[in-house]
């Protein structure tokens, strides 16, 4: 679908091009209105990207499936499944605390992106104007506008309303001269995470293809490769650092890093050491809110600025979708874009 703008509609500037951001975005252009994106990164979806290493393998390093309890994210999974956009994940989740392996008896349907996690938000930014590679650290006021300030020390355009859909602590440091907004996102702590992505030349014995693992530098383990549409040539796994271990060795080297939680991993798994053919590590600096907000959203409409994100009201990659939806419809209400 080709967007039709119309003029008498604002001009909206969305800072992150995670799955909060990319949803309202999307939403907002399905709706007439002009949208740019813009995203510090090299590529969209944040903590939902796909990380391709040097020998061309990928990986899901930051989120690693979503679920769906609100049924507005279940009509758009239902789309997204039917497209071939996101599949189940119906590989075998374990619980591994204290040396002990458990059934994860959740119930739970498992979607990934397909053939990444990074699918549905390349599909969301389909039809949307995504920058990237340009960082906005400021915000100057132009009358009742905006004028957004990049990394270099460029002014960029103008926009009438600016959605800010990066973690809290960058939210508010965005946010915090020009709006109390900013106040409000500066509650909201975020804890980080270290990604280790191993490669291993032959399958490992584990009865298992992803494990919440307890008492232990590790949170999570994955076989990657188990899910589906990704490459079975090679044995994947990703390992995700603990919240606490994380913030421990939060500016170690990447090295050190993949060292540390390799080893913990074959210990915790039980299994004889053995060393991967290669190792990555990667830093979300802010990985999980602590204490989201009691708001799906913030919107001040007298200053035209809002936020979203999954620090609001509710973690997760829904809590991130719902986040980015209820600020679109925010925005499309208040200037009568929508009944």
């Amino acid at each position: 679908m080709t967007a039709c703008y119309r003029d008498d509609v604002p001009r909206v500037a969305v800072i992150g091009a995670g799955i909060s951001g990319l949803t309202c975005a999307r939403k907002l252009t399905d709706h007439g209105v002009a949208v740019t994106v813009f995203e510090k990164s090299r590529g969209v979806g944040g903590r939902m990207a796909t990380r391709r290493t040097a020998d061309g393998l990928t990986f899901d390093h930051g989120a690693q499936y979503f679920t769906v309890s609100d049924e507005r994210f279940r009509h758009y999974v239902d789309s997204w499944y039917n497209s071939g956009l996101v599949d189940n994940w119906k590989g075998a989740i374990r619980v591994l605390r204290e040396g002990r392996v458990t059934p994860c008896e959740n119930g739970l349907t498992r979607f990934v992106g397909t053939p990444g996690m990074t699918s549905v938000c390349k599909h969301l930014a389909g039809e949307v104007n995504v920058h990237l590679q340009c960082e906005i650290t400021s915000l100057m006021s132009a009358g009742k506008s905006w004028r957004l300030i990049d990394a270099t020390g460029r002014t960029l355009d103008t926009f009438d309303v600016i959605i800010v859909s990066a973690p809290s602590p960058q939210s508010a440091t965005l946010l915090g001269p020009v709006s109390e907004l900013g106040k409000l996102a500066e509650q909201v702590g975020m804890q980080p995470c270290w990604a280790v992505m191993a490669v291993f030349d032959l399958p490992l014995p584990t009865a298992f293809d992803g494990a919440f693992v307890y008492d232990s530098a590790l949170s999570w383990v994955a076989r990657n490769s188990s899910k589906p549409a990704r490459s079975h040539d090679h044995e994947c796994w990703v390992l995700h650092g603990s919240a606490s271990w994380s913030q421990e060795h939060l500016e170690e080297t990447a090295e050190e890093v993949g060292t540390g939680l390799i080893q913990e991993f074959f210990r915790v798994v039980g299994l004889p050491s053995v060393s991967p053919k290669s190792v990555v590590a990667h830093r979300w600096r802010y990985a999980m809110p602590l204490a989201p907000l009691k708001d799906r959203c913030l919107f001040d409409p007298a200053s035209g600025l809002g936020a979203c994100g999954d620090w609001c009201f509710g973690p997760r990659v829904e809590g991130a979708f719902l986040s980015g939806n209820a600020l679109a419809s925010r925005v499309l209400r208040e200037f009568r874009l929508v009944s």
